[in-house]
């Protein structure tokens, strides 16, 4: 069976078509400037030159029918009809406390999906618009969604609560709900394969690094904590957010500043992390070629980055008293070398410690760490996508 993974943003669309039969990627893209002006759709499949089409596209609709035009196109394309692909895994970042796995989206699951937009704004609508479209574009074709909050969705209590008046945990649903959890529940589970054995008997975390950022302690293979909370705005450092400030600092911002709740919202989501502290960039390449190059506010912008990673490394050990594999994912997780040789310094008396050698490798499997390490630290490079598709697949 061939499935269709779609993740949808404001303006973007990011697609891949997988053969389930063998876990291949038959064709990925990426759709751009959905209703501005210069869309474009650019597809790679292997063995062939990459394929970019620049056509308005009105909206989403318009978007994932140049989608499926393309994967049915004879020059193209990789399939013969639409019939071939036998359902659609759709990312949905947020779905709240009532969905703890994957789901086939009926009637039901749409209006919690939209019930839910109140927790995720900037994400949830266009998700649902993407389901929309490809319901309205192939109707007769299951569709699933994937949350990224579902695997966290097994943390205990004393995790994932706030100091706050119960009442607005029941009322409000203000808790820590942590996202990034397919990239957090593919790696770990990956790795436990690399290491021959069975993820429930393992203690792991996994450190989901790159423009959003995350850290999970996966015990037993389940989430049993996360630094992102109730919005990705809570934990590490990231490219543009602040990640952990005292609460304090927004009410002070408002009255010593004069700043609207819109400014400081604007300031912690967009103009914080390492780019607010460097003033150079929210891509960490740009910011280590400005550290090597004697910028001082880069270097200590990678500091504090580094810093605050280490730091959830260790509280998370704390927490499942022990671990066994130290995980590095995402962009900057698979490609920083540097990044991972710094995060993993002065950890050696947690029995972590790092081979430089086997470090230096970008965007490969491996396992880094020395051979007489205690805890075997990896480069995993995530495949959210796969993850969605396999989710997709058990539940049809």
């Amino acid at each position: 069976m061939k499935i269709l993974v779609i993740n949808c943003g404001s303006s973007s669309l990011k697609y891949q078509l997988i053969d389930m039969s063998n876990e291949e990627s038959l064709a990925q893209g990426l759709v751009e400037r959905i209703g501005i002006e210069g869309s474009k759709l650019t597809q790679k499949v292997e063995g062939r030159d990459k394929f970019v089409l620049t056509v308005p596209m009105k909206d989403h609709k318009d978007a994932i029918a140049h989608v499926i035009d393309t994967l049915l196109d004879k020059v193209q394309g990789v399939i013969a009809s639409a019939d071939e692909i036998g359902a659609v895994g759709h990312r949905v970042v947020h779905g709240g406390e009532k969905y703890a796995s994957s789901v086939v989206i009926d009637e039901e699951v749409m209006k919690d999906l939209n019930d839910f937009a109140v927790l995720a704004p900037l994400h949830n609508p266009p998700n649902i618009i993407g389901i929309n479209a490809c319901k309205e574009l192939m109707p007769s074709t299951k569709m699933v969604a994937v949350f990224d909050t579902a695997f966290h969705q097994t943390m205990p209590e004393k995790a994932f609560l706030y100091g706050l008046p119960y009442e607005l945990y029941k009322e409000n649903h203000i808790r820590k709900f942590g996202f990034h959890g397919t990239s957090h529940k593919y790696v770990a589970y990956r790795a436990a394969e690399m290491l021959g054995k069975d993820v429930k008997d393992l203690k792991l975390v996994t450190c989901h690094l790159g423009n959003g950022a995350s850290v999970a302690a996966v015990n037993g293979g389940i989430s049993v904590d996360t630094s992102m909370g109730f919005t990705p705005l809570e934990g590490l450092l990231m490219g543009t957010r602040s990640g952990d400030i005292d609460p304090a600092i927004i009410p002070y911002l408002m009255d010593v500043k004069g700043y609207s709740y819109e400014e400081v919202n604007n300031i912690l989501n967009k103009k914080s992390g390492v780019l607010g502290l460097s003033g150079v960039s929210s891509d960490f390449r740009d910011i280590e070629d400005a550290a090597e190059a004697g910028n001082p506010r880069a270097k200590l912008a990678l500091d504090v980055f580094h810093y605050r990673v280490k730091k959830y490394i260790g509280y998370f050990v704390a927490a499942m008293n022990g671990i066994d594999a130290l995980i590095f994912t995402a962009g900057l997780g698979e490609n920083g070398v540097e990044t991972r040789a710094e995060i993993a310094t002065d950890l050696e008396f947690f029995g972590i410690n790092l081979d430089k050698e086997k470090n230096n490798v970008r965007g490969k499997e491996r396992i880094i760490s020395t051979d007489d390490s205690k805890v075997k630290i990896m480069v995993v490079p995530t495949n959210e996508e796969l993850m969605i598709a396999r989710d997709t697949l058990a539940l049809i």
